[in-house]
């Protein structure tokens, strides 16, 4: 009886011990936990909380805590890019203001001031005041349309759209601009329609986009062409040119809100760096895609693609 009171006995204290250097490993990771978190929160590094242990709890602790880090980190990362991109926004946006503003105020001052204008040149001049209060209205209404469309309540109906009919009807409203700058036509449209579900208004939009800009930056090249063509169950629709390209630097930027090459903003191009990122969006609205690819005076193309419908 006594050995076994003896034995009862080492047993409770072995596992006394045991608890013992087991709260005391514990409450050691614990603190190394601790310490580590704080060291990461005030150098703001993207290190994880690395402890070995063995106890299956502070395991899929340490799983959890790790999964918070890489959610912040990357909360952390979006808000400086959206940060530095509204710096970048204001400052674009500002120029872009600044400077049909001035000229407007030119406009205004020497019809106001000077006397010695003729009527002749008084009307030539409103002419010219008159185009860029209408530069300057088209856009600030881009710009408000592209907030419009990036606001997470902006809803847009989706029907089935003949993209065929489409393509052709976007063609000729620009074949007489397109032939009066000398350009070459090719044209590649097949007789068998494809459907998508889609939007038509946001559809002439995006072609509209991209036709003028390949007219705006590819006319150097002497022909533009447009094709649509089925692929693996999509509707592919490229719109393309042989001018001077965009150069790799700029290929994943031009999608960017106000982001413009810089003879973009020579006063020849009038070109405004919101029409391809409206494009982007409104194509994405429609769960398509659209991509850029270019090799100067061999081919530019911007080819969106859409899932293709049967019903």
């Amino acid at each position: 009886m006594i050995i076994f009171l003896c034995v009862i006995i080492i047993v409770l204290v072995f596992i006394n011990i045991c608890q013992y250097l087991s709260c005391r490993k514990l409450k050691q990771n614990v603190n190394q936990i601790s310490e580590k978190l704080s060291e990461i929160i005030l150098e703001e590094s993207a290190e994880k909380v690395l402890i070995p242990t063995d106890q299956q709890a502070l395991q899929q602790l340490l799983i959890q805590i790790n999964r918070l880090l890489d959610y912040n980190q990357k909360v952390f990362a979006d808000y400086s890019k959206t940060k530095n991109s509204l710096r970048k926004l204001i400052s674009n946006m500002s120029h872009d203001l600044k400077t049909p503003l001035t000229i407007i105020l030119g406009y205004v001052e020497k019809i106001k001031l000077d006397k010695t204008i003729t009527e002749d040149e008084r009307d030539i001049l409103m002419v010219q005041l008159h185009e860029k209060v209408l530069s300057l209205t088209g856009l600030l209404n881009q710009f408000f349309d592209l907030v419009k469309i990036e606001a997470d309540d902006y809803v847009m109906p989706l029907s089935k759209i003949a993209l065929n009919e489409i393509c052709r009807k976007n063609v000729l409203e620009f074949y007489d601009l397109l032939l009066s700058k000398g350009l070459q036509v090719e044209v590649e449209i097949p007789e068998q329609t494809l459907f998508i579900l889609g939007n038509e208004d946001a559809l002439n939009r995006i072609f509209s986009n991209l036709i003028s800009n390949s007219i705006r930056y590819g006319s150097d090249g002497g022909i533009f062409g447009i094709a649509l063509r089925e692929d693996k169950g999509s509707a592919v629709v490229e719109i393309w040119d042989r001018g001077k390209g965009i150069g790799e630097i700029h290929q994943d930027r031009v999608f960017e809100r106000l982001y413009t090459l810089d003879d973009a903003r020579n006063p020849q191009f009038q070109g405004s760096g919101l029409g391809l990122s409206i494009s982007k969006r409104l194509t994405e609205a429609m769960k398509g895609t659209i991509q850029l690819q270019s090799k100067p005076y061999e081919k530019t193309s911007f080819t969106c693609i859409f899932k293709q419908i049967t019903y």
